[in-house]
């Protein structure tokens, strides 16, 4: 850790220089900018609400509903956000670390720091919504902290297995594009599993093999209470979940930027 925190002040420059390109790119020649973070989780809130509240009778569940999704769309849209530009941004970023001898994981730390970003201006309005659907604010939501940083850390392990793989095989691109979607509906966003009938419904502690569920779950947990509970701090084998797939997958990622760093040259 002494030696990565050495690297970034040694090269604090470049690493500021990226993340204020990358937060530009992305709003580049677009009307509104900065304003569609905030846009974009609203509307999709906006349809999922519709939909199932109105048309699948997502009502009377037992907590309110649009918190739920809300949970889980600001945990989903910083996972796909980050791993989706953390997967182009070795390639992105071939000409510069071709010519000068630098860490190449600075440029997927600073993707994910302009996802972090986004995630942050998203979590105030969250957090407005919550005091508009008068959800009590307590001291409990310090707990989200925890959440929040094992997703940072869970996203740049997955942004670097993908980053490296996208090095190798360029499939990997569509291949993502096609998980995502399966994991989308596996992270239960817009659905209870606990609430389901049917195979679901008994067998919905497997849900806690996605780490993306986990974590919006863990959201969930601390804003509006688990199974008809009041909002609590998640027990500690939950905790430990959440910690132990951001340490995995941080651990795979930063053995394949170890292994596989000198090859990279060799197919951009």
């Amino acid at each position: 850790m002494g030696k990565i925190l050495d690297t970034f002040r040694r090269h604090r420059f470049l690493f500021s220089e990226l993340v204020k390109r990358d937060f530009k790119k992305k709003y580049k020649r677009t009307y509104l900018g900065m304003l569609w973070s905030l846009l974009s989780p609203l509307l999709t809130l906006l349809v999922m609400n519709l939909v199932f509240s109105n048309f699948f009778g997502r009502t009377g569940v037992g907590y309110d509903y649009t918190i739920y999704l809300f949970c889980g769309i600001i945990v989903w849209n910083f996972f796909s956000d980050a791993t989706n530009g953390g997967m182009g941004s070795l390639m992105g970023n071939s000409a510069i670390f071709s010519k000068i001898n630098v860490p190449k994981y600075l440029f997927l730390f600073s993707r994910n720091i302009s996802s972090l970003i986004n995630f942050g201006l998203t979590f105030v309005v969250f957090l407005i919504f919550c005091l508009i659907r008068q959800v009590p604010i307590t001291p409990l939501f310090f707990a989200l902290i925890i959440p929040i940083i094992c997703l940072i850390v869970f996203n740049v392990g997955v942004g670097m297995i993908l980053s490296a793989l996208f090095i190798f095989f360029r499939d990997v691109k569509y291949l993502w594009s096609v998980f995502l979607t399966l994991l989308m509906y596996m992270t239960a966003i817009f659905y209870d599993p606990y609430q389901m009938t049917g195979a679901i419904g008994e067998y919905a502690w497997l849900f806690n093999i996605n780490p993306i569920y986990v974590y919006a779950k863990y959201f969930r947990w601390v804003v509006l209470g688990v199974g008809g509970s009041d909002p609590a701090f998640p027990p500690l084998w939950f905790n430990l979940l959440a910690v132990g797939y951001a340490a995995l997958a941080f651990l795979i990622g930063a053995l394949i930027y170890k292994r596989k760093n000198y090859k990279f040259l060799y197919y951009i």
